[in-house]
């Protein structure tokens, strides 16, 4: 079916923070596809500040969410305001069912969403164009773009570079909270296996202050990723970090001024990519590498020794090894590819 050049076309995506991020490049080749199209996200409030500076976004609709909860008052005046839109094209990147039942509710002419080989019956009712997921690649960057090429034919890009902005308002007021330190290392991440045991980080710390380098540090802002902070300041109090940062916009300001960013948890990681800070991945296997950072080069990440943890194990939320994955990787390791990465001299 061939498709008129569209002049409003409303992107859809609700996945996790770090995933949303992966949206980015299909939505550039969608802008250079057609250059003169206005091209609208929509996106779980907490996300919006991802896309909000990108110059080839038109607008960012922030749709507020709750878990297993459905805020008609707030969200029906904005599928309201969204109808009124006209959408030419909608694509739902995300094929959840938030996703799919807002595709249908906003009721753009071409709606495309990815599917299963047996789509459900809502997902027949949503999209009038689909893809079935199994031809698509596992790299979520490449899921995306790939999936534009077979429905519209939206030439790949050669590059899966992922692309975000930060406030230009908020650069002082980084600068401020950074102050002179130049890597950020984040110590919390979404389970604790995926952690790097604190005491290695106290050895990297060491390691990296006699070397010259000024660090800062950051978790999350929940209280088990707070007290990894508590728990690394209780063996050095003289390190510098940060406070809890809960604004995303200004979490993303902070990455911005950092000349390097080490971090096990994929979306910092994302983050700091997506705004062109240089970053050193630390994953514990293979596997996680393959499916959570795919996009990276081999000298961005470093990736521990293979442990039990796998297969039918990686759902447990702790480590069940004697010696864990992520406890396989060393300071040392670490701080050689700091130096090849933000080399002090020479």
């Amino acid at each position: 079916m061939r498709l008129l050049n569209p002049t409003k076309i409303l992107a859809i995506q609700f996945k996790y923070l770090g995933d949303a991020v992966f949206i980015t490049p299909a939505l550039l080749a969608l802008h250079q596809q057609y250059p003169d199209a206005e091209i609208h996200v929509l996106v779980a409030k907490e996300v919006a500040p991802l896309f909000v500076e990108l110059p080839w976004i038109k607008q960012v609709w922030a749709f507020p969410r709750k878990r297993g909860k459905a805020n008609i008052s707030e969200s029906w005046p904005l599928v309201r305001a969204l109808r009124r839109e006209r959408y030419n094209r909608s694509v739902d990147f995300g094929g959840n069912d938030r996703g799919a039942i807002l595709s249908l509710l906003i009721g753009a002419k071409t709606r495309l969403g990815p599917i299963d080989f047996a789509p459900s019956l809502l997902q027949k009712i949503a999209y009038t164009q689909t893809v079935a997921i199994q031809m698509l690649p596992i790299s979520w960057v490449r899921r995306h773009q790939q999936m534009l090429a077979l429905a519209w034919q939206i030439p790949q890009q050669e590059s899966a570079q992922i692309s975000i902005g930060s406030s230009h308002a908020l650069i002082e007021t980084a600068k401020n909270l950074l102050q002179d330190h130049t890597i950020i290392c984040h110590l919390g991440t979404s389970q604790p296996k995926k952690e790097w045991p604190i005491h290695l980080w106290l050895d990297f710390y060491q390691l990296a202050r006699n070397a010259g380098y000024k660090l800062a540090f950051s978790t999350g802002t929940n209280e088990r990723e707070r007290g990894l902070l508590d728990e690394l300041k209780a063996f050095a109090p003289e390190i510098f970090a940060l406070p809890p940062l809960t604004d995303l916009a200004l979490f993303l300001a902070v990455l911005k001024q950092a000349r390097l960013v080490i971090v096990g948890d994929t979306a910092p990681l994302h983050f700091a990519a997506g705004l062109g800070v240089k970053i050193i991945g630390l994953f514990g296997t293979e596997d996680s590498g393959r499916y959570a950072a795919p996009i990276y080069a081999s000298h961005e990440l470093i990736i521990g020794s293979p442990c039990v943890c796998v297969n039918e194990l990686a759902q447990f939320p702790t480590c069940q090894s004697k010696i864990s994955c992520m406890g396989t990787i060393t300071p040392e390791s670490v701080l050689d590819l700091l130096k090849k990465q933000y080399p002090l001299h020479g």
